[in-house]
């Protein structure tokens, strides 16, 4: 059988592949790197496509030809789905939930959370400087935190709010019933509609995105939403970068309209170091957040099992 791995990056993805295959006794399994664009002399044929950060067009399933696409984690937004039902090729992905991925990537909306909060990064340049005792910081406990997007990771996101004395608002694009985590976990009156996303945000200090990126999510933080949250707010992005307007976000922090940001995805991946944003009050980290040794192990598995659940 033969993996392939479209886009870059992800370094350790490749080994906890191997090592899952191993385990599920199928050894000798070949995973090779394809290229997003397909040059003239065309590409190896494999038996799966696994995007990391990457799209799949049709024309690339065309020319790997593909028995499946096998996503290494949630999101799908990377893959012509309506391409790949014209073809006749299944797609899927890795629970985040059984896998560990969303407990990991909360960790990492909690991380960027409290080191805004506490100016994390301004504390370490203060070491540099030999100050003691600067600068001031703001607890997490007793803001109003909105979660937008209330599936595996946002309920995650929301139980390590209340660990914190924060308190958790979901919101979701379905009625609170509808939607099972947020029926276990909230209130009629911690839950709204996204429908209405500056009302929700009104009553929220900060804002976490968790939800996944669709065509209806593409911009949905916009300069309505962001003017609603407030100016001493700060917005954390674990799920897709275009999930939040780039240019609506930067406006807002040169304007003093919301305080900060934190973001583990971003609109273009690696993101440009010199890129404007950066001169904001920004904590960026590289899509690590579920990249740990127990989620990479837990999706591995969760792809191994998948894949023979389709060719076998």
């Amino acid at each position: 059988m033969r993996i392939g791995l479209v886009g870059g990056g992800f370094a350790a993805l490749r080994g906890a592949l191997a090592t899952a295959f191993d385990d599920a006794g199928r050894p000798g399994v070949e995973i090779v790197d394809v290229p997003v664009e397909v040059p003239p002399d065309g590409v190896a044929r494999v038996d799966v496509l696994c995007p990391m950060g990457s799209v799949i067009s049709g024309a690339l399933m065309d020319a790997a030809a593909p028995r499946m696409i096998q996503q290494f984690g949630v999101g799908l937004s990377g893959v012509d789905i309506a391409a790949a039902a014209e073809r006749g090729i299944p797609v899927d992905n890795v629970s985040g939930a059984e896998s560990g991925n969303a407990v990991a990537v909360a960790e990492v909306a909690l991380l960027h959370l409290l080191a805004l909060l506490r100016r994390f990064e301004e504390a370490r340049a203060n070491v540099a400087r030999r100050l003691v005792g600067e600068p001031m910081g703001r607890t997490l406990a007793g803001r109003t935190v909105g979660v937008l997007g209330v599936g595996d990771i946002g309920a995650e996101v929301i139980g390590r709010l209340r660990a914190f004395g924060a308190v958790p608002v979901g919101i979701g694009r379905r009625p609170r019933a509808e939607t099972p985590r947020a029926a276990a976990l909230l209130d009629d009156g911690q839950y709204h509609l996204a429908d209405d996303l500056p009302g929700a945000l009104a009553r929220c200090d900060d804002l976490v995105v968790c939800c996944p990126l669709t065509e209806e999510t593409r911009g949905l933080v916009g300069a309505a939403a962001l003017a609603a949250l407030g100016p001493a707010g700060y917005v954390v992005n674990v799920a897709r970068g275009p999930v939040v307007d780039r240019d609506a976000l930067l406006d807002a922090l040169r304007a003093g309209h919301v305080r900060g940001a934190g973001l583990d995805v971003t609109w273009v991946e690696p993101i440009d170091p010199d890129d404007e944003l950066l001169a904001q009050h920004v904590v960026v980290t590289p899509h690590v957040g579920g990249i740990t040794d127990s989620s990479y192990a837990g999706i591995a598995a969760g792809f191994v099992a998948s894949v023979e659940r389709h060719l076998d």
